[in-house]
């Protein structure tokens, strides 16, 4: 079984867009409305989507800090230094518990917890 989409109820669709594009490097494939008031976008370009809700009124279901979503950067310096630049917060710091993998975290416009893991 292929996992298709993961969904994000988002507040405003084109500042979560800006967002994905410029600091995750997806790009829109989908964009439509779904039915008067609600807009849809599909991002990404692999097996596996983001699937992005506005339904008008500015409001996202409740996320809980335990949730998060994880990207694969080629450095966790370079992608600090580039979000630094961009205004864009640290949320946690980067770590590495093990050899393996560094990672840190930010939050996207809608406050959901994003993942930059460098594979070592």
């Amino acid at each position: 079984m292929a996992m298709l989409w993961c969904t994000l109820h988002v507040k405003n669709l084109d500042a979560s867009i800006k967002f994905y594009e410029t600091f995750v490097g997806l790009s829109v494939n989908r964009r439509f409305e779904s039915r008067p008031g609600i807009e849809i976008a599909f991002l990404g370009d692999g097996e596996t989507q983001l699937e992005l809700i506005d339904a008008g009124d500015g409001d996202t279901f409740p996320v809980s800090d335990q949730i998060s979503i994880g990207f694969s950067v080629d450095s966790v310096d370079d992608k600090i230094k580039q979000l630094k630049e961009a205004g864009i917060e640290i949320y946690k710091e980067p770590v590495q518990p093990n050899p393996h993998i560094r990672f840190f975290y930010i939050k996207d416009p809608n406050g959901i917890s994003i993942q930059f893991a460098q594979q070592m």
